[in-house]
């Protein structure tokens, strides 16, 4: 399974989500690889990404994709992350 962590740029943002979500997937016992990326790359690093997880702001930017697009309010929070990727991933 992969998951791509978006940001607007990909340095700094995308990494905290990254992070983080491998930690919401290690609270769900779910293996998967979590790649960090930016708006220009997501379109390379999301084509084969079950979800991808960014904000509200860049979900228009995604384009087209098979991916469950999960926007996420606080890349800190790990309950949210929890929370959405357990839905997301059923």
């Amino acid at each position: 399974m992969k998951i791509v962590a978006l940001c607007g740029v990909g340095i700094g943002t995308s990494a905290i989500l990254k992070v983080n979500a491998e930690r919401a997937l290690a609270r769900l016992d779910i293996e998967a690889e979590v790649t960090a990326t930016d708006v220009a790359g997501v379109a390379s690093m999301g084509f084969d990404a079950q979800v991808i997880l960014t904000s509200s702001e860049l979900v228009d930017a995604i384009g087209k994709t098979n991916a469950d697009i999960v926007v996420i309010d606080n890349y800190f929070d790990v309950d949210e992350l929890t929370a959405k990727l357990e839905t997301a991933l059923g």
